[in-house]
């Protein structure tokens, strides 16, 4: 799943090299944080959230397949 947004977020910002991304595991969710520089923030978010919320709903979809759950927090630097 990190692979899935990564490649995502290096199709929508300028700055590759601060892209971050982590992922933290628990027993029912998983939790990915991707770090972005602050100039890139409005990219990644897109206008009233529809770009953060068309991510989610990709990565909810590839996780559905493995029948795990993904949380997706974008963070700025």
């Amino acid at each position: 799943m990190k692979d899935l947004v990564e490649y995502i977020a290096k199709a929508l910002v300028d700055d590759l090299d601060c892209i971050e991304i982590s992922e933290i595991e628990g027993n029912q969710t998983n939790i990915i944080e991707l770090k972005v520089a602050k100039e890139d923030i409005g990219k990644v978010i897109g206008r009233q959230g529809r770009t953060a919320d068309a991510i989610r709903t990709i990565l909810n979809c590839a996780a559905a397949k493995l029948s795990k759950r993904y949380i997706l927090q974008i963070i700025d630097e």
